[in-house]
């Protein structure tokens, strides 16, 4: 969205209206939108290689509220984040989150 890219990316969507480009996803040289983007899954694939050793030492129904508290809190510091850190550390919270409830 424009006012999510204004916000904070403001050079890639000087470089879409540069280019008169629509998509945001074209332009691939803003290493902020890259870390953004692969934030979450990155910390999800981490998670889920730990997630077994931890769910066999704390147990499933923990590991399932462990993994659901880490996805709100990163909801929830997505919700109100002010600057490009805030985005990240959100997303790698809820890619933890996921990592975790990923468990069976």
């Amino acid at each position: 969205m424009e006012s999510f890219l204004k916000r904070f990316f403001p050079s890639v969507l000087r470089k879409m209206i540069e280019k008169g480009m629509s998509n945001e996803f074209c332009v691939y040289d803003s290493q902020s939108l890259t870390a953004f983007t692969s934030s979450l899954y990155i910390a999800g694939l981490l998670a889920s290689l730990l997630a077994g050793k931890v769910t066999k030492a704390i147990g499933r129904q923990a590991i399932m509220l462990l993994g659901g508290a880490m996805f709100f809190a990163g909801a929830a510091i997505n919700a109100g984040a002010v600057n490009i850190a805030m985005l990240i550390i959100g997303r790698m919270l809820l890619g933890f989150g996921v990592g975790f409830t990923n468990q069976e």
